[in-house]
C-alpha cells in the first residue's frame, strides 16, 4: 500500500508548525512535502531588531532542513491549485516549473503587504515583511544619516534624516522605536549640523496606538515613543507620495527620503485563484480548519478566515500567536483524516496576551492579562521570545548581550537595493534579483497581490487613509501593475555562471509577455539572446528612488567589469562581432554592457537624427555624418562583395548612401541602419 502525500505550501508559522507537528504524527508513513521560497522559517517579531542593528540577520531564520525531518523540502512558489486533479504547480527560484500530487493539501501561504490606492505609494514606500527588506531599510537608514552628516545644506540634511513610519500597529511601532534608537546612536558618532537630530514619525488613521491592543499597553506604548523623541500623528496618514517626500492628509507636505510602510498584511493572492468561498480575502474554513466541500484542502494561518468559537461570528485575526496554534491543529486533523492516529478536533484558543519590544530595556507587555512595562515588561518580552523561537536561542541570546555592552556596527553592505525589495509584490521573503524568474503577479495597487479590497479603501484599514484619493489612480508607468508580468526563464546552465537574462521587452517586468530562453552554446559564449529590448530585466522600477543610487552591475546602474558581454571573445565566426549585436560588446545599462547613445542597437551619427549604426550591421559602417556610410569591412564572416559605385571596402571614393531599411520586423530579427524620424532622446543616456 503506497503513502499518503500531504502537500504543504508555505513555512511560515502556520506551515512550519503544521510540518513540524506533522513529521511526528506520521513517523514515515506518510510523505510530508513542504514547498516554500526559501529554505528558512522566519521569526518575524524580532525582524526589527534586525533593520536596528541590534540582530544578525541570521539569528531569526531557522533552517527548514535542519529541523523538518521526514519532511521533504521543495523550493519554490506556487502558481496554482487543480482542485480536481489533486495537483499543485509551482516555479522554483531559478525559473523551472513543477507538479507536486496531493492526497492532503495545507495551504499556509501567510500573507503580503496591504496597499491602498494612494498615489505614489508603490513607487516610493517599502514594506517590511520580509528579511530582504529589513536588511534593505538597515543600509538605508545608515545611508541617509551619513550623507546628511555630510551634507551643506541644512534642507537637504533635514529631509534625509525624517523617516516615517505608516502604520502604528504591532509593526510599526517597533520599527519606529528601535529606529529613533539606531539613528540616535549613529549621529553620536557623526554629528549632525547644530541643533538638528533625526527625526521618526509615527502616522495612523486609528485614534491611538496599537489600536488592537490593551488600552493601556497603548498608552504604555505611546508614553515610550514620545519621550524618545518619535513624532506620534494620530488620525492622519499619507495623501500622496512623492521622490521629495510625502502628503499628509492634514495637508502638510514632509520632506523625506524614507517612507517605511507598515499599513497591514493582505493573504496571500493564491486563494484568490481557488473559486472557493472568501471572506475578505481569506479561505473560508471550518472550525476544523477544513475547507467545506474539499475535505482534502485544509487552510490555517493567514490566509483562513477561521471562526472564533470564543467569538461566535467573528473570525480569528491575523496573528502569529493563531497561525502557529492553528498549524499545529491542521497537523493533527490531517493525520486523523488519514487514520494515522488521533481523532479531529476544533481550533479553540485562549488569549495569552501581547507582548511589544520598544528597544532597550523598554517594552509593553500584559502576559495572562497583567499588564507590565518599563524593564519588567522588557524581560517578560524578550524571555518569550526565546521560548517561543524553535531554534537559534543561543545566539540571539548572545546578539542581546553583546548589544547592551558593545555599540553597534552601522555599516552599509549593499546586499539588497531599492529595486529588490518593491513594495507590491507577492513575495515578500525573496528579493528580486536580475534575471530571475518574473514574479508570480504583480500589478497595480488596485489589483496586485497586496491590493486593498474594497472595504479596506473604505475604511482606511489598519494604517493608513484614503481620504481624499481620486477614485480613477492609475500605477505609474514602468512599474509592476503597468501591464501582465513578463516570464523569465534561464537554463540551468545560465544560472550556474550567474548571468543575467537580457530583458525583455518593454525594459520592465511589467511591460510585456515576452518569454526569453537561451541555448547551451550561447550562454557558453557569452551572447546574449537575439532581439531582446528594453532596459535590462524587470527594469529598474526604483533604482533611484528615496536617494538610493542604482547598484554597478545591475538594472539601471554600470555594469560590472567582467560581466557576461562586456568584452566578446574574439575570432568569432564573422570575424569581430557588431556591438550591440548578439556576440559582440552590449549596451551599457543592458545585463552585460555599454549601451548605444540614445539609439536601441548602435551610436547615433554626430549631428544625425539617424545616427551612426554599429559596426558590421546590416547595411556597413555608415560615413560620419551620413545616414547611409561606408559599408562593414566583413560581412557575416566572408569578404564583402566588389565595391559599389565606385566605394572600396577599405575606404576609398565617396560611397552610395544605401536605402532606407525598415525597423526589424520583432524580437528575432537583428536591427540595421534606420533612420529616425524623432528626435533624439536625452534621457536614455542615464536615470533620470
Amino acid at each position: 500500500m503506497s503513502r499518503p502525500r500531504i502537500v504543504i505550501v508555505g513555512a511560515g508559522f502556520a506551515g512550519y508548525r503544521a510540518a513540524r507537528a506533522l513529521s511526528r504524527l506520521t513517523r514515515g508513513r506518510a510523505h510530508v512535502t513542504l514547498l516554500n521560497p526559501t529554505d528558512y522559517f522566519l521569526y518575524l517579531p524580532l525582524l526589527p531588531q534586525v533593520a536596528a542593528g541590534v540582530l544578525e540577520p541570521r539569528r531569526v531564520t531557522v533552517s527548514l532542513s535542519d529541523t523538518l525531518p521526514n519532511v521533504r523540502l521543495v523550493l519554490g512558489e506556487a502558481d496554482r491549485v487543480d482542485l480536481d486533479e489533486r495537483t499543485l504547480h509551482y516555479t522554483g527560484p531559478e525559473g523551472e516549473e513543477g507538479t507536486l500530487v496531493y492526497d492532503r493539501l495545507v495551504l499556509a501561504a501567510g500573507s503580503v503587504n496591504k496597499l491602498l490606492p494612494i498615489p505614489g505609494v508603490a513607487e516610493h514606500a517599502h514594506g517590511f515583511r520580509g528579511l530582504p527588506e529589513a536588511l534593505y531599510l538597515r543600509d538605508h537608514v545608515t545611508r541617509q544619516v551619513e550623507l546628511a552628516a555630510a551634507a551643506d545644506d541644512p534642507k537637504t540634511c533635514a529631509a534625509r534624516c525624517t523617516f516615517v513610519v505608516v502604520g502604528a500597529g504591532y509593526t510599526g511601532t517597533e520599527v519606529a522605536a528601535h529606529g529613533q534608537m539606531f539613528t540616535d546612536a549613529q549621529v553620536r558618532r557623526h554629528p549632525l549640523r547644530r541643533g538638528m537630530r533625526p527625526r521618526w514619525m509615527l502616522l495612523d488613521v486609528a485614534e491611538r496606538v496599537l489600536p488592537e491592543m490593551d488600552p493601556k499597553l497603548s498608552a504604555t506604548a505611546d508614553r515610550v515613543l514620545r519621550q524618545r523623541g518619535v513624532d506620534v500623528r494620530m488620525g492622519t496618514s499619507v495623501k500622496e507620495a512623492t521622490h521629495d517626500g510625502v502628503l499628509l492628509t492634514d495637508g502638510e507636505f514632509v520632506d523625506t527620503r524614507t517612507l517605511v510602510w507598515c499599513v497591514g498584511v493582505r493573504p496571500d493572492p493564491l486563494v484568490e485563484s481557488l473559486g472557493l468561498p472568501m471572506e475578505r480575502g481569506r479561505l473560508l474554513v471550518d472550525p476544523h480548519l477544513q475547507v467545506p466541500g474539499r475535505p482534502e484542502v485544509f487552510s490555517c494561518g493567514d490566509v483562513a478566515a477561521v471562526p472564533d468559537l470564543e467569538k461566535p461570528g467573528a473570525y480569528t485575526p491575523m496573528t502569529a500567536q493563531h497561525a502557529w496554534r492553528q498549524g499545529r491543529v491542521a497537523a493533527e486533523n490531517v493525520a486523523a483524516s488519514l487514520g494515522l492516529g488521533g481523532t479531529r478536533k476544533p481550533y479553540r484558543h485562549r488569549d495569552l496576551g501581547f507582548v511589544v519590544d520598544l528597544g532597550g530595556a523598554k517594552a509593553a507587555a500584559n502576559p495572562l492579562g497583567v499588564t507590565l512595562s518599563g524593564v519588567p515588561a522588557g524581560a517578560v518580552t524578550r524571555g518569550y521570545h526565546l521560548a517561543a523561537m524553535p531554534g537559534n536561542r543561543v545566539r540571539v541570546a548572545a546578539d542581546w548581550l553583546l548589544d547592551a555592552v558593545l555599540p553597534r556596527q552601522a555599516v552599509q553592505l549593499g546586499l539588497v537595493r531599492s529595486w529588490s525589495v518593491p513594495l507590491d509584490t507577492s513575495s515578500p521573503e525573496v528579493a528580486r534579483v536580475p534575471g530571475g524568474p518574473g514574479p508570480r503577479q504583480e500589478t497595480s495597487a488596485r489589483s496586485g497581490p497586496g491590493a486593498a479590497i474594497e472595504a479596506d479603501a473604505r475604511d482606511g484599514g489598519s494604517g493608513a487613509g484614503s481620504k481624499g484619493v481620486p477614485a480613477g489612480d492609475e500605477p505609474a508607468k514602468g512599474r509592476p501593475g503597468s501591464g501582465p508580468a513578463a516570464v523569465l526563464r534561464r537554463t540551468e546552465s545560465e544560472t550556474a555562471k550567474g548571468r543575467p537574462d537580457d530583458g525583455a521587452a518593454g525594459g520592465s517586468a511589467g511591460s510585456g509577455s515576452a518569454v526569453l530562453r537561451r541555448t547551451e552554446s550561447e550562454t557558453a559564449k557569452g551572447r546574449p539572446s537575439e532581439g531582446a529590448t528594453g532596459d535590462g530585466p524587470g527594469g529598474d522600477p526604483v533604482g533611484t528612488r528615496l536617494g538610493d543610487e542604482p547598484h554597478q552591475g545591475q538594472p539601471g546602474g554600470a555594469p560590472h567589469q567582467g560581466q557576461p558581454g562586456d568584452e566578446p571573445h574574439q575570432r568569432q565566426p564573422g570575424g569581430e562581432p557588431a556591438r550591440n549585436q548578439p556576440g559582440g560588446e552590449p549596451a551599457k545599462n543592458q545585463p552585460g554592457g555599454e549601451p548605444a547613445k540614445n539609439q536601441p542597437g548602435g551610436e547615433p551619427a554626430k549631428n544625425q537624427p539617424g545616427g551612426e549604426p554599429a559596426k558590421n550591421q546590416p547595411g556597413g559602417e555608415p560615413a560620419k555624418n551620413q545616414p547611409g556610410g561606408e559599408p562593414g569591412r566583413k560581412q557575416t564572416g566572408e569578404e564583402s562583395a566588389a565595391p559599389q559605385s565606385g566605394a572600396s571596402a577599405q575606404g576609398g571614393s565617396s560611397p552610395q548612401p544605401p536605402a532606407e531599411q525598415p525597423p526589424p520586423a520583432g524580437p528575432g530579427a537583428s536591427p540595421g541602419p534606420v533612420k529616425r524620424t524623432d528626435a533624439p532622446d536625452d534621457s536614455a543616456k542615464g536615470d533620470s
